[in-house]
Formats: C-alpha cells, sequence, structure tokens
C-alpha cells in the first residue's frame, strides 16, 4: 500500500552534517570482534562474486597488518570511492537475493573497529589497479571527511597483478588488536596466534555453507592453509536425526530440526569437533542463516534457556535478505530478533526439537540405570526431609567418596566436619531465586567435558578413576559391570574414553 506524504516547505533550512572526529569514534564503537568484523569484509567479497579469498597477515614486532583479497569483479575509481563513503547504501533500497550487505557501513564500520587506517586496492577486468585510504589520524587532524591517496609499505598491487580482477583490503594500525596482544615479543605472538585460531573457527562456522565439499562455492585460505567448514548439523554423521521442515510467513523462512548423535555414536574427534567454537552446551538452539551465511549461531533467542540435557538439539532458520527488517538484522550481521508473530511458532517448533533431543540424551543414562541394582546406584548429593523440612547431604556411600575417605585414616574426622559445614550451608534459598529470575544457564556438572578440560585435570581424574575402579572389583563384582557401573558415575560418566581406556 502506497502512503502519500504532504510535502511541507520549511521557511528557514540550516546543515548540519556530522562532524567527522566524533562520526568515526561512533563507527568504531559498534560492538565488533575481529572476527565480525573480518566476516563482514568476507560478505562484501561473496556479493562482489568472489570464488577465492586469501586472508593474509603479518605480526612482527615493526610490522603489523591484515589484510583481505579476493578474484571478484573489483571496482572502478569512482565505484571504490562510493564504497568507500559511508551510508553507500540505502537499507530500504530492493537489492539482489545474493546480496550479503544491507546498510553500506560493513566495510567501514568493521575496518573502523579494527584499525586506524584503511586502504582499498581495487581492479577490474581490464582496467588499472586504484586505490584509496581512510586514515582516522588524518580525519582527527582536519575534521573532514577526505579520501586519501596512500602508498602503504605492503605491497598490496602485486597481489592483483596476477589476477583479472579483485579487491585487497588492508588494515594498518590495529590498535585494538594491540590492546589485546601487547605490542612485542614472545607473548603478542601467542595472543596474536591465540585469536586467530578463535577467528579460524569463526569463519569455519558462519560461511560453512559456501566453504561445504564437495560442491564448495567458496575456498578461503587462511595464511597458508585452507580454511575447512564446521558444520554444525552433523549431516553426513550416522545417527542424526533430521526433522521436516517447516515454513513460515507465507514459506519465506525455512525451519528445520536436527537431533544429533549421541556422544557413544561418535568417534572421539568427531565428538570434540561437532562441540564447534564454543563446546556442546552453547552450540544448542536456533541457528539464522540469511543467503547461506550465518548470523545467529547456537541461541535460544530468548525463548528458552540452555540446559545440558538439550544439547543435542539444533535447528536451522533460513531467512530471505527481504526479510532484513522484521528480523531487525543488525549493522555487524551477529544478531537476529524473529518478529512478535513468529515467536510462537518458533517455540512450538523448538519444544518438539527439544523433547526429542532429551530423549536421545536421556536413553543411554535410562539404560544404565536399567543395568544398574537399586542399591549400587549412587548419586553424589541425596536429599532427606528432617523436622518436616528438607536438607541435602553428601553421600558418603558414593564410590569416589568412600574410598577417599577410608584413605584419610585419623583425618576422615575433620573432613567428615567440613562436609558437614557445606551441607548446612548450601544456599538453597538464593539457588532457587537465581535459577527462577534470571535468563542464564545453570552450569552443568563438567559441562566442558571432555573437550576443554586441561590434560593435568584429565590425569587427576584418570588417577581416581584408576583408585575407584581397583575398588569396586576388589568388592568382587565382575569387570562388566564394574564398567557400567563408572559410565553412570559421576564425574567419569563425563569421560567416557578414560572408562573404556581401563578396559582395553
Amino acid at each position: 500500500m502506497n502512503v502519500e506524504h504532504t510535502r511541507i516547505v520549511f521557511s528557514d533550512k540550516r546543515s548540519a552534517e556530522p562532524e567527522a572526529r566524533s562520526m568515526v569514534e561512533t563507527f568504531r564503537a559498534y560492538g565488533y570482534s575481529f572476527d565480525t568484523a573480518l566476516a563482514d569484509i568476507i560478505d562484501n567479497s561473496i556479493t562482489a562474486g568472489a570464488k577465492r579469498i586469501s586472508l593474509r597477515y603479518q605480526w612482527e614486532d615493526d610490522k603489523k597488518w591484515f589484510a583481505i583479497q579476493d578474484d571478484g569483479h573489483g571496482m572502478t575509481d569512482d565505484e571504490l570511492v562510493q564504497a568507500m563513503r559511508p551510508g553507500s547504501k540505502n537499507p530500504a533500497d530492493i537489492r539482489n537475493t545474493n546480496d550479503l550487505g544491507r546498510f553500506g557501513l560493513g566495510l567501514k564500520t568493521a575496518s573502523f573497529s579494527q584499525s586506524r587506517r584503511l586502504t582499498v586496492f581495487s581492479k577490474t577486468k581490464g582496467g588499472p589497479i586504484v586505490s584509496w585510504t581512510w586514515d582516522i589520524d588524518h580525519i582527527n587532524q582536519t575534521g573532514k571527511w577526505e579520501l586519501v591517496r596512500y602508498k602503504p609499505d605492503v605491497d598490496c598491487e602485486k597481489w592483483l597483478t596476477d589476477t583479472e580482477s579483485g579487491t585487497v583490503v588492508l588494515w594498518e594500525n590495529l590498535d585494538r588488536l594491540l590492546k589485546l596482544t601487547g605490542t612485542s615479543g614472545k607473548e603478542s605472538g601467542d595472543k596474536f596466534a591465540e585469536i586467530m585460531n578463535r577467528v579460524r573457527a569463526h569463519l569455519s562456522m558462519v560461511f560453512h555453507r559456501f566453504l561445504q565439499e564437495p560442491k564448495a562455492r567458496l575456498k578461503i585460505t587462511f595464511g597458508a592453509t585452507p580454511l575447512a567448514a564446521w558444520d554444525p548439523f552433523l549431516i553426513s554423521s550416522e545417527g542424526l536425526q533430521p526433522l521436516p521442515e517447516e515454513r513460515l510467513q507465507n514459506g519465506a523462512v525455512n525451519i528445520k530440526g536436527y537431533i544429533l548423535p549421541h556422544r557413544s555414536k561418535l568417534a572421539d574427534k568427531e565428538y570434540q569437533d561437532a562441540g564447534g567454537p564454543n563446546g556442546w552446551n552453547e552450540q544448542q538452539g536456533f541457528y539464522i542463516y540469511r543467503n547461506d551465511r550465518m548470523l545467529v549461531s547456537g541461541d535460544w533467542l530468548g525463548i528458552f534457556r540452555k540446559e545440558d540435557h538439550y544439547k543435542l538439539a539444533r535447528i536451522a532458520i533460513d531467512l530471505p535478505n527481504t526479510l532484513d527488517n522484521d528480523w531487525q538484522i543488525d549493522i555487524k550481521k551477529s544478531t537476529a530478533r524473529p518478529p512478535w508473530g513468529v515467536r510462537g511458532n518458533l517455540e512450538a517448533i523448538a519444544k518438539k526439537v527439544r523433547t526429542q533431543a532429551n530423549e536421545v540424551f536421556r536413553q543411554r543414562a535410562k539404560v544404565v540405570q536399567r543395568q544398574l541394582k537399586t542399591e549400587d546406584f549412587t548419586p553424589v548429593w541425596q536429599d532427606e526431609i528432617r523436622k518436616g523440612k528438607r536438607f541435602y547431604k553428601i553421600n558418603r556411600e558414593h564410590h569416589l567418596i568412600a574410598l577417599i575417605l577410608d584413605e584419610l585414616g585419623d583425618r576422615r574426622k575433620d573432613v567428615e566436619r567440613l562436609l558437614r559445614v557445606i551441607e548446612e550451608t548450601i544456599p538453597v534459598p538464593s539457588i532457587y531465586i537465581h535459577e527462577k529470575d534470571h535468563s542464564e544457564p545453570h552450569g552443568q556438572p563438567f559441562e566442558d567435558a571432555p573437550e576443554k578440560v586441561s590434560e593435568a585435570e584429565k590425569r587427576h581424574l584418570a588417577e581416581l578413576l584408576k583408585k575407584t575402579h581397583e575398588r569396586l572389583l576388589n568388592s568382587g563384582r565382575p569387570p562388566e559391570y564394574v564398567k557400567t557401573i563408572l559410565l553412570g558415575t559421576e564425574p567419569f560418566s563425563s569421560f567416557p574414553e578414560l572408562v573404556e581406556a581401563l578396559f582395553h
């Protein structure tokens, strides 16, 4: 429906263009991390038709820079100036269905967030190499939005010489990164390497549909190493349970749920890889895509909390770029909020997926419990009623606790007193209030296991496991039964590979 607006004639007008120094600092404060900023630049390369993207960098004491090169269609001098202009696109304009941009700000805001000097080189088919630079220090000195001609020490032009067309985005004066790494020395290099590892993981996730073999549409090399796709849905894994697709908003939005295989169905490396950048518990939830580019990775969108027994539930939501406004896609393309009219549908779909995921997750525990005699199933904590009130106590019959108490000798009474103090001071009211009023998930025992537990902690657990194993065997229980008990006993249940190693 067209809405006619009455034209108003104003009697007086005055220019109020943004003050350059203030505005550029505003652009720097949009909240990009290095990985989200880099993903925004790669979006531009994909929109420009790139098939190959090379991420290059140098991190020496006197030379620190990062560059993104693509083989897209490139830009002429006038087109480059327009691309460098803040707000070069109107978000209300109708765009190509494959366009990953929206506001015409990504190149500038992403680059300014990480560097004080942005230089772009570009070349069209049959055209010359052109370049322009934004230098924040120059803007602060002059107070003007002035692009400058600048020749950096990094010879980016040679990278484009042998290509038909393409673009190079060069970041220098990486002040935000320097605050995290320090300016020089081995420690700076180590921290930079750690950040780059996180960046690789993020890009492997965000662009996994483009990188996915065997029909990859894009090749990204990070230094000399090709980037491999990280598929959150384990599409090729045995035991995956895909659910039927569902459509919303007149068929424009496609939703598909996946129940990932149980830990027992995956090899150790496959299980660790499937945990993704943030670990199994954090990767559960909705995955929102726009034109195959991931915007949101593992988030229940405020509908549910993340809980350990739903960690096998992952749901893909595919949006066209025509719904950017409805879903409130932000400038960084890292946040999306579903319309209120859709939230009820998402909740209903998620409930079905979560229910099935919970059944798969619990299935092994149910099998173990059926194998155990009631008297042998020993939880760490027990609850009891005293004088009409509920109390919680540490189970002294738990296999590991009993083992440790028996080894204490004369110190056992002291430790018993300490356990009693712990039992009597459990902050149950605070726990109840926090669980009721806060949305963040409650941490599960060893929820980072096994991929994030240090080797020292694993060795310590392995020693405790070995002692518990010996105690149970000495009690006359058969080995297979002992194995079943250990697999059902915390904390060893989080480390089935350690239990299995004892029986090989």
